[in-house]
């Protein structure tokens, strides 16, 4: 859903990423809030019906990857393993202090 609009939204609606921005004017004798809680909810109905209601999740093929990684044995591959283990840092409690800490040691 995220990575594309379905088209009946582009009006009124784009994806960046990860966000989708509605934008909305004032329009047939409403206000500028009232279209756009219109188009609120038919973004919310599509992602329903596309089954989006859950949240952000990280991959689980990407966490297979990083949890089957081998154990990095100097600097150089912890490095390697920070960059893809960097994928979930958004999922991760304060990511930035324990990298720093591996890096440090």
């Amino acid at each position: 859903m995220v990575s594309h609009v379905p088209r009946p939204l582009r009006a009124f609606a784009l994806s960046y990423f990860d966000d989708i921005f509605v934008h909305s004017r004032a329009e047939d004798g409403l206000s500028a809030v009232d279209v756009h809680l219109r188009h609120l909810r038919k973004v919310f109905e599509k992602m329903r019906e596309n089954k989006l209601k859950s949240g952000v999740r990280a991959d689980p093929e990407k966490i297979s990857s990083i949890c089957s990684w081998p154990t990095p044995k100097n600097q150089t591959e912890l490095r390697q393993w920070l960059g893809l283990a960097n994928y979930l840092h958004k999922y991760t409690k304060d990511y930035a202090g324990l990298s720093d800490v591996e890096l440090a040691s």
